[in-house]
């Protein structure tokens, strides 16, 4: 029945992990469309992330589960942030009172799976390579928001949330214009500010302050005194959730944690505004854009992305080459081994060009 191609793969698991983010259903689509109907696999949708593997908690995936799911936010298999390596395995057995890992390849087994498809982060694809260590085939699709997944030149997710942090930005302009404030804004990017970075630029931040470059507090509130000089009544501050000032990026993590306890700043952006105004006695707010940045429909960047990473993850599959992840790679699709991305961050490099971008258009980056 069907002109299908031949595939060393017959059946795979498949699991989101980790935050949600737009694209997570067009690469989820893009896989099992592409297995069922090419290939003639047999996919199994694990519910919850790595917490589902652990329990079992699995159903057979037919194409009419992905239809109409190009277009949607969220992940219709659910997530979680388990993550099984954590701990020692003899503390290891949780709520499901049996060592994760052992669970894990108990289940692969139970299910009959030839590999495992994962789509998720950094921490996500750092237990992919674990479990590839430990035996079992594993392929990854690298998703996020924050952009930091090394191996890849992109991650899907990151577009969509670019277009809603610009949007937000762009938004803020008025206020702060029409009240002659400085608006804060902060944007998720706890390790990496490639988010903070491009949406910076993109909507025109006077200020931007990321993970990479420890911020002087003078510089900043210099710049926005010599801006109110010339004329300029109104500021936009772009802060990475991680951003932090020359002094705080000296501090070990629990010192760092108890200052800012001692200082009541439940976050970057309240931190930097309230320097600022007291400082500059410019009137200045903060605002936490959140969760909205990894919600709703995904980009047609993203959708495209996605899917093109999907399609190719299940060629990989066909072709039975596992402990992979799918990349963009010099404007192509490609794919580079699980050790890759492992237990590491892409962090924003000093001399990258988006940082002499925003440099040379007057931006200040807080050194």
């Amino acid at each position: 029945m069907g002109n299908f191609r031949p595939s060393v793969t017959r059946r795979f698991g498949i699991l989101t992990s980790g935050g949600d983010c737009p694209g997570l259903n067009a690469a989820i689509r893009g896989v099992c469309r592409a297995a069922l109907s090419r290939y003639d696999m047999k996919v199994t949708g694990i519910a919850g992330g790595y917490r589902g593997l652990i329990g079992g908690d699995a159903r057979e995936l037919r194409l009419e589960d992905c239809s109409g799911i190009l277009t949607r936010g969220g992940t219709i298999l659910g997530t979680s942030r388990e993550k099984p390596f954590k701990t020692e395995p003899a503390a290891n057995a949780g709520e499901f009172g049996v060592d994760k890992v052992a669970a894990i390849k108990d289940n692969y087994r139970k299910l009959g799976l030839d590999c495992l498809v994962v789509l998720g982060g950094n921490g996500t694809h750092t237990t992919a390579y674990h479990l590839m260590r430990e035996g079992l085939n594993v392929l990854g699709l690298p998703k996020t928001i924050d952009n930091d997944i090394v191996g890849t030149d992109r991650t899907f997710g990151f577009n969509s949330a670019l277009a809603i942090a610009t949007d937000a930005i762009d938004r803020l302009h008025t206020t702060a214009q029409s009240h002659n404030r400085v608006m804060v804004i902060e944007l998720m990017g706890n390790k990496a500010g490639w988010l903070a970075l491009y949406a910076g630029v993109a909507g025109g931040g006077d200020v931007i302050l990321i993970p990479e470059i420890p911020y002087d507090m003078k510089s900043i509130t210099g710049h926005l005194k010599k801006r109110a000089e010339d004329g300029k009544s109104f500021s936009i501050v772009v802060v990475a959730e991680g951003a932090l000032s020359v002094e705080e990026s000296g501090m070990e993590k629990k010192d760092r944690k108890k200052y800012w306890a001692e200082t009541s700043s439940p976050s970057a952006a309240y931190r930097v505004a309230r320097e600022i105004e007291a400082e500059t006695g410019m009137e200045t707010r903060a605002t936490v854009l959140g969760y909205v940045q990894r919600g709703g429909i995904p980009s047609a960047t993203d959708r495209i992305l996605a899917t093109s990473m999907g399609t190719a993850a299940a060629d990989l599959l066909a072709r039975g080459e596992y402990g992979r992840m799918v990349a963009l790679s010099g404007g192509g699709i490609t794919s580079v081994d699980l050790s890759v991305p492992a237990e590491k961050v892409k962090f924003v490099p000093r001399d990258h060009f988006m940082v002499n971008t925003a440099l040379s258009v007057g931006t200040c980056v807080g050194e």
